[in-house]
């Protein structure tokens, strides 16, 4: 997506590390127009498929999988928690996850009221480098004997692994952008 690619050229910043700030527009504050452009893509992308249930982890994918829910006939987003609360009772469905940016395991939970077997489930996150949240919630939709249809992925970063490992097991990952390389030196950015 030629949009996303160049707001990446325009405002990312390389971080030592393999880190790529896009927080100006796509994570911290949100450029709500071009996510609602994003949604348009996927929805494009993913034409045919069904879809009963948005699936994101919190907190960086939750803005971006409630527009593209727009794109899918309004239908409903449920995002994976990091950590326990007072809030969610009844019967979960639990996955360990490795956060790649943050450095630390998390245990993601989703309320089994929430996700039901048989259900398509089209999964959106901002991030995808060595696709462990998605291993997380993909792992979340076996656990409720869900579809998944398709992983949505704003940003992928092309020289880790996460893409095509997913790939390699048959999941249809859509990624709008894809960073081929990335220089903290320099702060240049190259695309596939």
């Amino acid at each position: 997506m030629r949009e996303l690619e160049e707001r990446i050229k325009q405002e990312g910043i390389v971080r030592e590390g393999n880190v790529l700030k896009v927080d100006s527009f796509l994570n911290h504050q949100c450029d709500v127009a071009l996510y609602a452009d994003m949604g348009d893509e996927w929805a494009r992308r993913f034409a045919g498929r069904p879809v009963d249930k948005i699936l994101t982890i919190e907190a960086s994918g939750i803005g971006i999988a409630c527009v593209a829910a727009t794109r899918f006939n309004n239908t409903p987003v449920v995002f994976a928690r990091k950590s326990q609360s007072i809030n969610l009772d009844g019967e979960q469905y639990v996955a360990r996850v490795h956060s790649y940016t943050h450095g630390n395991d998390n245990t993601v939970i989703v309320a089994k009221r929430f996700l039901n077997k048989g259900e398509h489930v089209l999964i959106i996150d901002d991030f995808l480098a060595n696709g462990c949240a998605l291993d997380g919630l993909i792992e979340i939709c076996e656990q409720a004997g869900a579809i998944v249809e398709g992983i949505g992925i704003a940003v992928e970063k092309g020289f880790q692994p996460g893409g095509k490992r997913l790939r390699e097991k048959g999941f249809d990952v859509q990624s709008l952008a894809i960073v081929k390389s990335m220089d903290a030196k320099t702060g240049k950015i190259e695309f596939e």
